[in-house]
């Protein structure tokens, strides 16, 4: 069932969330209330609904309130300048916020986000959303990079990074992940089989990696080409 934030607009769901404590930062508020949520879902007359929606291709895009926990825990790694991977880009929203957050548009800083998703299809209609929502300079200049790969390895050529989102659960700790955090780094990652948790990973500048488990979520497993595809949702 979907959380009572959802909204008529993309402004009204953005207010209802920070309303209900979910977005806390005047910064996430100005990044979501960019990015428009109807351009990267299959039902534009769903795309205000606070729930998770399929995508296609055994994929989903999260509810907005999911994506909104993951920025404000994500956030004071996310600067000018940041470089960050969204592992499990899907349609492309999270990438857009998340660029939004990593740039400044008054001093001309921006940083690089790494959006990487395992289905070719999903990658190439990622891009379109991304164009249809203003970001195709992003995307020719290469401050936005929606790659076809195995998210599950990441994506060391262009670590390593600030912050990484992963919106698939995955079974256990992708080590590959946490060796492409920066010193220091964070990580917001849905970890488990039937039984999941949000797992915040820090990296401290020293190296020293700690973990700490948030709260407990379901989200779709972080898995292969093939099975995925199987899904056929």
């Amino acid at each position: 069932m979907a959380w009572s934030c959802t909204g008529s607009t993309n402004v009204e769901l953005i207010a209802n969330m920070a309303k209900h404590g979910l977005i806390r930062s005047e910064r996430v508020q100005a990044a979501m209330k960019k990015v428009n949520r109807a351009h990267y879902v299959r039902n534009p007359h769903e795309a205000y609904e606070d729930s998770p929606q399929p995508i296609g291709h055994g994929a989903t895009i999260s509810a907005p309130h999911m994506h909104a926990y993951a920025v404000e825990y994500l956030l004071p790694f996310l600067r000018p300048g940041s470089r960050v991977l969204d592992v499990g880009s899907g349609s492309g929203y999270l990438s857009a916020v998340l660029h939004y957050l990593a740039t400044d548009l008054d001093s001309g800083v921006t940083g690089t986000v790494v959006g990487i998703d395992h289905i070719p299809e999903l990658v190439d209609w990622s891009k379109s959303n991304l164009k249809r929502d203003g970001l195709g300079a992003a995307l020719d200049s290469g401050h936005i990079k929606m790659i076809a790969g195995d998210g599950r390895q990441g994506f060391a050529e262009a670590g390593p990074y600030d912050a990484i989102h992963v919106g698939a659960a995955a079974p256990t700790m992708p080590q590959p992940l946490v060796d492409q955090l920066a010193r220091p780094g964070r990580m917001f990652i849905p970890v488990g089989q039937d039984k999941q948790a949000i797992i915040q990973v820090d990296k401290d500048a020293d190296g020293n990696v700690t973990q700490k488990e948030l709260f407990g979520v379901m989200y779709v497993p972080l898995t292969d080409q093939d099975k995925q595809r199987a899904m056929g949702f």
